[in-house]
């Protein structure tokens, strides 16, 4: 399945909580242009659908409830900047925004910021699962080791000879070195080979 471009806005769906009436207009005409469908929120409101995208405006920080903070976590957020002052700066990065535009709103950047947003979260997903395929690789690491140790101590063979046997093993069977390495230490040999 291809990701969804991150150039591609119409019919996404936005939570919106912007305090200024004009702000809010400005982000409403745009995201028509767009194809966005914004749903204006109260902080504190249940939302009963999945927004692809929340704007938060920085008057409304900092967000107290916990449940709150976790629901925004759920897609990228768009921070509205007011002032520059290093306390309002430090309650929107507890947001983790993914864009940010800067108020008085106008309609130039939106489109920008929207794009930013979703690019850098699918960016960050995109990290986050190499990151713990990496992490369970590192942790298979041990199980390959032990493996090796295992037939270099049986078959009275180097470290490099004993990996060549096993990873000529892993490929006979179809199976991953690290599983193959679970076995052998499992069993305590490595499996008959096949054919």
């Amino acid at each position: 399945m291809s990701r969804r471009s991150s150039f591609s806005l119409r019919g996404r769906k936005a939570l919106v909580a912007i305090k200024d009436e004009r702000d809010a207009s400005i982000v409403r005409r745009q995201f028509e242009r767009l194809g966005i469908e914004g749903v204006a929120w109260a902080l504190g409101e249940p939302v009963d659908f999945a927004p692809d995208l929340s704007l938060i405006d920085d008057e409304f920080l900092p967000l107290l409830q916990p449940a709150q903070r976790a629901f925004l976590a759920r897609s990228p957020v768009i921070a509205l900047l007011g002032t520059e002052t290093p306390s309002r700066l430090k309650m929107v990065l507890e947001l983790d925004p993914a864009s940010f535009l800067v108020k008085p709103l106008r309609s130039a950047g939106i489109y920008a910021a929207l794009v930013m947003a979703f690019e850098r979260n699918e960016r960050t997903s995109e990290l986050k699962q190499q990151i713990i395929k990496l992490e369970n690789r590192l942790k298979s690491r041990r199980v390959v080791l032990a493996a090796v140790l295992q037939v270099m101590n049986s078959h009275a063979l180097a470290e490099p000879a004993a990996f060549a046997l096993i990873r000529k093993a892993a490929m006979e069977h179809r199976k991953t070195i690290e599983e193959l390495s679970a076995e052998i230490t499992a069993r305590g040999a490595l499996p008959r080979a096949t054919g």
